[in-house]
């Protein structure tokens, strides 16, 4: 197919490569192989041709219907210290039903007036907040501290988080639990918007990427995200007094 378009176009083997700076090698593969290009070839080749990616390549997988998961992705950052500063407020801020923040620490957030304050008002309007820690005292949150190079600096953390979020403590709306368990990504949800920062072994969270994420079915990023938080929240113990830091 990827031929017929070419020669349709009156491209040969060389113009191609020339146009894409590849090999030609690399596109009478494409061709002969029916080798399936890496997607910044694919765009390329379907401007050129005219043709659609589906019509050059009919094995190439479709996206479940009506759900793509580019669609879910608004924005996509390089890592944490690039998301603005007043984006978690924004996102969070839009919530009316529900907001679940999974995280370790999250010290950023919890040393942001601001953002506590935010909290507190959205659980006085009605919205269920949701806050699952690491539990400074827990097995993988030692190990985290070990991989981050930073030994009990992550327990300290938390502790120190705790007692920012002691204002909280005793409002109804607001939820605050422990939990001992392995995260692969840190999540900020406001229903259906989700911010969530990956982790990396050996890296701070502030130095991984962070997605920006939109809801637009059931069976997409932010659905998964969504289940992965109710599995750790359903056995996370609650706390709702602050741990005094260790001496």
């Amino acid at each position: 197919m990827l031929a017929r378009a070419l020669s349709g176009a009156r491209l040969d083997i060389v113009d191609v490569a020339a146009q894409l700076c590849v090999d030609p090698k690399t596109v009478q593969r494409w061709i002969s192989s029916g080798r399936i290009p890496y997607p910044r070839h694919r765009d390329a080749l379907v401007s050129l041709t005219g043709w659609s990616a589906y019509d050059l390549w009919p094995s190439l997988p479709r996206p479940s219907e009506p759900l793509a998961a580019a669609d879910e992705i608004r924005i996509v950052y390089p890592h944490r210290s690039a998301v603005p500063s007043d984006s978690w407020s924004s996102v969070l801020s839009r919530a009316e039903r529900e907001i679940d923040i999974l995280v370790y620490s999250a010290s950023f957030l919890a040393d942001d007036v601001a953002v506590l304050t935010l909290l507190r008002e959205k659980a006085q309007d009605g919205v269920r907040v949701r806050i699952a820690l690491g539990d400074p005292d827990g097995e993988h949150i030692a190990s985290r501290g070990v991989e981050e190079r930073i030994g009990a600096g992550m327990s300290a953390r938390i502790r120190i988080a705790l007692v920012s979020l002691q204002p909280l403590a005793d409002e109804p709306g607001i939820a605050l639990r422990l939990h001992d368990t392995v995260l692969y990504n840190s999540t900020y949800r406001a229903d259906d918007e989700m911010l969530v920062n990956s982790h990396i072994y050996g890296r701070p969270a502030a130095q991984a990427p962070v997605l920006h994420l939109k809801r637009v079915g059931d069976e997409g990023m932010v659905s998964t995200y969504m289940a992965s938080f109710e599995r750790v929240w359903s056995v996370a113990k609650p706390s709702k007094l602050p741990v005094p830091p260790a001496m």
